[in-house]
C-alpha cells in the first residue's frame, strides 16, 4: 500500500496518481518481483478488483497470475476469463473466510493482500495480517482517504523488518504485525 507522509492513500478526489509517479519503474522493480515470486494467492478488496475496465483483462496481464480471491458482496453475473494459474474465487463471507481459503490455495507460499484502506483495516482487526507492507511517499496530500483511520481497535505493536529506498523517493517498510 503506497500512502503519502501525512497518511493517506488517496487524495480527496479519491486518486491515486501522486502516490504512484514512478509506477512504471516500481513494476520492473526487485522488490516487486520479489512479492510476486512468493505470492502463492491473494486475497483482493471489491474495489482494487474493479479498477479493470474489463475483467478479463487480469488473465494474463496482471502481475499476480496465481488465485485471487475477491471480497464481494455478490458474486459477479458474469466471471471473468481464467487460465490455467490465474483463478477468481469471490468471497462474501468475510475477510476471514477469504484469508482462510487464500491460505489453503497459496501452500507453501504467501498470501498477498491488494486493497484499498478499507480492505487493509478489516485484515487488521480481523487480526489476519502477518506482515504490512508501506510504501511511503515523499509527498503531503493533505486530505483523502487515511489508512489508519477508525480502526476501533487496541494497539498493534509492529517490527520492523526491512526499509528500502527505491527510485522516485519511494521508502518501502516491511512490518511484522
Amino acid at each position: 500500500m503506497s500512502m503519502s507522509v501525512d497518511g493517506f492513500v488517496s487524495d480527496d478526489q479519491g486518486s491515486v496518481a501522486l502516490l504512484y509517479p514512478d509506477f512504471e519503474a516500481f513494476q520492473k522493480s526487485d522488490l516487486l518481483k520479489e512479492t510476486i515470486e512468493q505470492t502463492g494467492a491473494v486475497v483482493m478488496g471489491r474495489k482494487a478488483f474493479a479498477m479493470a475496465d474489463d475483467p478479463d483483462w487480469y488473465a494474463g496481464n496482471y502481475e499476480f497470475q496465481v488465485p485471487i480471491f475477491v471480497l464481494a458482496h455478490e458474486i459477479p453475473a458474469r466471471r471473468p476469463k481464467e487460465t490455467g494459474k490465474l483463478s477468481f474465487t469471490f468471497v462474501t463471507d468475510g475477510i476471514e473466510r477469504a484469508i482462510e481459503q487464500a491460505k489453503a490455495a497459496a501452500g507453501d507460499k504467501d498470501v498477498t493482500v491488494i486493497g484499498g484502506a478499507s480492505t487493509i483495516r478489516q485484515c487488521l482487526k480481523a487480526r489476519v495480517a502477518d506482515e504490512l507492507h508501506i510504501d511511503l511517499m515523499p509527498v503531503l496530500l493533505g486530505s483523502g482517504l487515511r489508512l489508519f483511520e477508525d480502526l476501533g481497535i487496541a494497539p498493534i505493536q509492529l517490527e520492523r523488518l526491512k526499509v528500502v529506498s527505491l527510485p522516485g523517493g519511494r521508502t518501502h517498510f516491511r512490518f511484522r504485525v
